[in-house]
């Protein structure tokens, strides 16, 4: 895959590592937000991919959202593919077959909170600010964040921040379940590559069932019937059976992801 200056991809043993560089700010455009969806077609077809680590390149910025120029400059039509690339790459980010960790080492504002909303997990440094100020501009967030941060930290607090513009700190994002973890600066993407690499010992195929049902658990009426298919259904697998057989002889599985 051909990679920009403004997306960098690695991967190491079993973990993805995708870098947001568009410096200063690390804004996203059509071209990296398609990128990010081809980017995430491609892992999920990568059965030695369990882990996804988001970041932001330098210091200051994980990402400040959309680069505001594309609106001004722009025309109804130009806005909408914006919209619509935004939700196609948060959506596919969203849906990403394994566990998706958000490194947030900086500012984190609009369309880069909205990233690090679609992943599973987010770990913040200390310094970090967090928010969606679209309403400041006469925009409003379209990556997803009106109807995932009241999924995550309720609608109270989901209105406070849109509908007053607050910016909250690393505190009063761990306070509220915005994020998972706060560490030091200059810590996040140690702390998150940490997470990803304890995500290894896990079965990916049992991963994959636990993220839908987790995800399904949103709309679903009935929770207790859920779970039931996904169950027999692992039962099919390669790493159930090496699953059972490796904690029964006490010894480390080897995960096959089939």
């Amino acid at each position: 895959m051909k990679m920009t200056e403004k997306l960098i991809l690695e991967k190491k043993n079993h973990t993805a590592f995708i870098v947001i560089k568009n410096p200063p700010a690390n804004t996203w455009g059509l071209e990296s937000l398609s990128l990010l969806h081809k980017i995430i077609d491609e892992l999920n077809e990568n059965k030695d991919i369990y882990s996804l680590v988001v970041t932001g390149y330098g210091e200051k910025f994980f990402s400040a959202g959309a680069d505001l120029k594309v609106f001004q400059e722009g025309s109804k039509d130009a806005a909408k593919l914006m919209s619509d690339a935004f939700r196609k790459a948060f959506n596919a980010l969203h849906n990403f077959k394994g566990v998706s960790i958000a490194a947030i080492n900086g500012y984190a504002m609009g369309g880069g909170l909205e990233c690090a909303l679609a992943c599973d997990i987010r770990i913040a440094e200390q310094k970090c600010e967090l928010a969606l100020p679209e309403p400041k501009v006469g925009l409003l967030p379209c990556g997803g964040g009106t109807q995932m941060l009241p999924r995550i930290v309720g609608e109270g607090w989901a209105k406070k921040m849109i509908l007053t513009g607050e910016q909250v700190s690393s505190d009063k994002a761990m306070q509220i379940g915005l994020i998972h973890e706060k560490v030091e600066n200059g810590k996040a993407l140690e702390e998150a590559t940490k997470m990803a690499s304890q995500v290894a010992l896990l079965s990916p195929t049992s991963l994959v069932e636990c993220k839908s049902l987790i995800h399904k658990a949103r709309l679903s009426s009935k929770p207790f019937e859920e779970e039931l298919e996904p169950f027999v259904n692992l039962f099919d697998s390669k790493d159930q059976k090496e699953g059972v057989e490796a904690f029964l002889e006490k010894r480390k599985p080897k995960w096959q992801n089939e």
